[in-house]
């Protein structure tokens, strides 16, 4: 296998909020990486800054949100500096972006054939006729039957799966190098699941295509992704292959999602569940995830997670962790453990 050719390199990139009561983070000091035709999934609960983080790469973060730090380099080229005209000629032809209600980005009183079409004609510059050929093209290509008569078919009349087909055959349109994924399967049964999933994988492999997963399906992580990045309350926690994450999570969060995805019951036949997180976001000195982590508590360590945050360090597996369960902490930090328990 030849070397890996980096395709976009997030390093630091903080998102902020700006309220009535102040401004705080909602991701820091987050770095991410992907290669040309790789797929990394970008893994969390709710909340936990993944679609964020996806929106601030296409530079299209809600009113009142905004990225306060941190550069996105994709080929080189820092989006963040990008102003808006330049950065619309990147959207759709370096990287693009589908959906997890594709029928909601969809135009109701629009042919889908037409929608799509435009969009070609926008970040491809082909003439009318070209780009009608070239949907019908997509959309055979994305295994949509009679793509010619589909075409020509309004939102309501595709099911969410036929939906999602058609928005990553305007996705792929452009031809990208990186196509974000945004919880692309949470609203099909699991047969359509596996088949958008293959074709993902598909056009993966036909392009080259690099894909960022976002998820909080760890069983579809395990079917596409080569590498997996946890992220909990804007942090990345935990990075590393696929298999080594999921086979021998090292974060106590990540071995959180892994037991809670499982539908296999303990002896008392109670499926297991992470402590419920606070109501507000974390903002102390210390690791994000202490206020639920019952490891911190099991090893005694509890004072140091509470008052200082732990960097991403190397791990066992080849990847990185941040937990001061899985590396040592400092003598600094040692000699103030008194009683955690």
């Amino acid at each position: 296998m030849g070397m890996s050719e980096r395709l976009l390199q997030v390093r630091d990139l903080e998102i902020g909020v700006e309220g009535q009561s102040g401004s705080w983070s909602i991701v820091r000091n987050l770095s991410l990486s992907i290669d040309v035709g790789e797929v990394v999934a970008l893994v969390g609960e709710s909340g936990s800054g993944k679609s964020m983080t996806a929106r601030a790469l296409m530079r299209l973060l809600p009113s009142g949100i905004a990225i306060k730090g941190g550069t996105i380099n994709l080929r080189g080229k820092n989006l963040i500096t990008l102003n808006e005209r330049e950065m619309c000629s990147v959207r759709g032809s370096d990287i693009a972006m589908i959906y997890q209600q594709p029928q909601s980005m969809l135009d109701p009183t629009s042919r889908i054939g037409v929608q799509v079409a435009e969009s070609l004609r926008i970040h491809r510059g082909v003439g009318r006729a070209d780009a009608q050929s070239r949907v019908v093209d997509l959309f055979k290509e994305v295994g949509i039957p009679e793509p010619k008569l589909r075409s020509r078919a309004f939102a309501y009349q595709f099911s969410g799966g036929m939906a999602q087909r058609a928005m990553i055959a305007a996705a792929l349109g452009a031809d990208p190098a990186l196509l974000i994924a945004d919880e692309p399967t949470t609203a099909l049964d699991v047969t359509v699941q596996a088949q958008i999933l293959a074709l993902l994988n598909r056009e993966r492999e036909r392009r080259r295509l690099a894909i960022l997963l976002i998820t909080h399906d760890l069983g579809i992580v395990g079917a596409l992704a080569d590498r997996v990045a946890v992220i909990y309350n804007g942090s990345i926690v935990e990075e590393g292959q696929t298999d080594a994450v999921l086979n021998s999570p090292q974060h106590p969060y990540t071995q959180g999602l892994i037991r809670s995805s499982s539908l296999v019951a303990d002896e008392s036949g109670t499926l297991f569940s992470i402590p419920p997180a606070p109501n507000d976001l974390h903002s102390g000195p210390g690791c994000p995830f202490y206020p639920r982590c019952e490891t911190s508590r099991a090893l005694g360590i509890a004072r140091i997670c509470s008052e200082n945050e732990p960097s991403l360090m190397e791990n066992a597996n080849g990847g990185t962790t941040r937990c001061w369960a899985t590396h040592p902490p400092p003598t600094s930090l040692s000699h103030k453990v008194v009683s955690d328990v």
